[in-house]
């Protein structure tokens, strides 16, 4: 089945200037073209675009998402598979530390805000800084 771009947009959730700009930059390859000039996608492109979309969704950057899409495109899925293990445990283990890193802060603002409608100044966010850097609390 060949499709145009605005059926391969609508099937992978995204818009036709996404997927014109997709394959401007390179980042899938380019369509083939029919007489009247319109561009037509066969089922291993929407794929292609899908794991793309999707690799992007879990923030792997776009140049990267491309290769990728592209390794699994020429057979190399199982090599795919195996850098996205690794991937994802580093991306998991940022996360973490990001999340430990939010809950400080908004331990830190709790504190804050309860000083401050206690009737401190700013002064007490000088002092809760300094507090915390030389483990006083």
């Amino acid at each position: 089945m060949v499709m145009r771009i605005g059926e391969l947009a609508r099937r992978t959730g995204t818009s036709a200037h996404a997927v014109r700009y997709y394959e401007r930059d390179g980042f899938i390859p380019p369509a083939r073209r029919s007489g009247n000039g319109f561009r037509e996608y066969d089922p291993e492109a929407e794929e292609r675009l899908r794991l793309l979309l999707g690799l992007r969704e879990l923030d792997v950057p776009l140049p990267r998402a491309a290769e990728l899409a592209t390794m699994c495109a020429d057979g190399r899925c199982g090599q795919v598979s195996d850098e996205l293990r690794s991937y994802v445990a580093a991306q998991r283990s940022q996360i973490k530390r990001r999340a430990r890193g939010l809950r400080d802060l908004d331990r830190r603002l709790a504190r804050l805000e309860h000083q401050l409608a206690a009737g401190g100044g700013p002064r007490s966010l000088i002092m809760l800084g300094k507090e915390e850097r030389d483990g006083n609390l």
